[in-house]
């Protein structure tokens, strides 16, 4: 058993002015092994900071709080740390990285989380198999990292490493941006495939339900002013879908 928990976490970004803006105020949190939490929030409520926040990004800043990974301290980790402890980023924004291959890219990643090369025979076939899952053309593998990839090609990349890399905790901020129908069943299978197989604990962090039609949530959090502010099951993503985050909105305002 795997167990992430994040106690009264509060997170500053420096502004474009140099100054310092709180964004997170005192998150509470914690993810098992094979549990999926959604975390549900409008635009800018901070539900990506504490995506960056878990993983290590240096532009946020951690002010007070723990984040623990089965007890130990993830924020004594560096990045690549944290990788190797087991935390996996799907980014809402996946970056290109023009000149690496999606192959030497794979293998390298793979290489570094589990502290040897894979024999390259099982590799081949590990990768190729994954691929197929994904729908992704085997040509894919010599192109540049991201570089040319639609918003469905870079997010079924970022699920490709999701299964190769076995991750314990995978936090996928928005996955389902940018995603047709077709490319949003695709990577949904992906996800719980990894959580079936591995056993893996799962961040969603989304704003809308659609998702969560492929993806169910054994718990929905909803995240409004740096904070989650409401906590339930799959009928608390149905509820939003009816009316919305007004009321929890209204509530933080008047709070």
């Amino acid at each position: 058993m795997t167990t992430l928990e994040i106690k009264d976490l509060h997170v500053e970004v420096a502004t474009p002015e140099g100054e310092a803006k709180e964004i997170l105020k005192g998150v509470n949190l914690t993810i098992n092994s094979g549990e999926t939490h959604a975390i549900m929030g409008p635009n800018g409520s901070g539900k990506s900071t504490l995506s960056y926040a878990i993983a290590g990004h240096p532009k946020y800043t951690v002010t007070s709080g723990s984040i623990t990974l089965d007890g130990e301290d993830v924020l004594e980790m560096s990045v690549d740390e944290r990788a190797r402890a087991g935390l996996f980023l799907a980014m809402q924004y996946p970056v290109e990285v023009p000149g690496v291959s999606m192959t030497n890219f794979l293998r390298t990643a793979a290489t570094a989380v589990r502290g040897e090369a894979p024999k390259l025979r099982t590799w081949v076939k590990e990768v190729k198999e994954s691929m197929n899952e994904l729908e992704i053309d085997a040509a894919f593998g010599e192109r540049s990292v991201n570089e040319g990839f639609s918003g469905g090609e870079k997010k079924r990349h970022e699920i490709l490493q999701l299964g190769l890399l076995k991750p314990k905790i995978a936090i996928l901020d928005e996955t389902d941006s940018g995603l047709d129908v077709d490319a949003l069943r695709i990577v949904s299978e992906g996800v719980n495939r990894y959580k079936e197989r591995e056993n893996g604990g799962v961040l969603l962090i989304t704003h809308y339900t659609r998702i969560l039609r492929y993806i169910k949530p054994e718990f929905v959090h909803v995240f409004v002013g740096g904070r989650i502010v409401a906590e339930g099951g799959p009928e608390l993503a149905e509820e939003l879908d009816a009316n919305g985050y007004t009321k929890f909105i209204s509530a933080t305002a008047g709070a």
